[in-house]
């Protein structure tokens, strides 16, 4: 099991979600799934090629929803502690 931090540009994001209940969930989710695994089966978590961490760690991907227009992705990586990851972004797929 591992900690979140959420970067404040995801904290916002959140906080704008309070008004579209059923993707909250969904994304309350997913972040529960990646605290507990993030090889999570459902999050088919992956190497995001084109961002690196502040640091140059890799950036993951994760899924919040699949087979949907613009589905909802969540951003992370590993660290900075060990046993924590940090949430980058959340939002729709680019």
């Amino acid at each position: 099991m591992h900690s979140l931090s959420i970067t404040q540009q995801a904290e916002a994001v959140l906080a704008a979600l309070e008004s579209d209940g059923k993707r909250l969930r969904r994304v309350q989710k997913a972040l529960a799934q990646l605290e507990n695994d993030p090889r999570h089966p459902g999050l088919s978590s992956h190497a995001y090629e084109t961002l690196k961490g502040p640091l140059g760690e890799k950036i993951w991907e994760s899924y919040v929803e699949n087979n949907t227009p613009s589905a909802w992705r969540i951003w992370w990586y590993y660290g900075p502690e060990t046993g924590e990851i940090t949430v980058v972004e959340i939002g729709p797929h680019p």
